[in-house]
């Protein structure tokens, strides 16, 4: 290596340990202080009657086993006994859908002749929320 590779690679050395020595000493870096959450607040009458004309509201809750795309003249020539082969994998979880949006995953069982689902992974508040923005 030349003599003024290494003077460029020194330097470059020196330009990155003064400005990590410029971040350290800044005050731009600030700890925000949060209140902490907590569920024992408690609810007012009105607050109440709000919460259960919500819980009221009717949603549509879906079970999707997987999906494909296929050109129409394929949907058109699909008869009885016809097989749509699906994005998913056989024994692979649910997706349980309410409005169009992912809140759990689960398995097919059958419960007195009837079908059903039981839930083996519940997807948490905070990542519904995050997936409404």
């Amino acid at each position: 290596m030349s003599e003024d590779g290494m003077d460029d690679w020194a330097a470059a050395m020196a330009e990155q340990a003064e400005s990590e020595d410029a971040e350290q000493d800044g005050d731009d870096v600030r700890v925000a202080e949060l209140d902490e959450l907590s569920d024992d607040a408690p609810i007012s009458q009105e607050e109440k009657k709000k919460l259960d004309t919500i819980l009221d509201i009717p949603v549509t809750i879906s079970m999707e086993v997987g999906r494909s795309q296929i050109s129409i003249r394929n949907l058109l020539q699909l008869n009885q006994g016809s097989v749509v082969e699906l994005d998913r994998v056989a024994g692979e979880p649910l997706d349980v859908l309410v409005n169009g949006t992912l809140i759990a995953h689960g398995e097919v069982v059958v419960v007195n002749d009837k079908f059903g689902i039981r839930l083996t992974d519940v997807i948490s508040q905070i990542e519904r929320i995050k997936k409404l923005r």
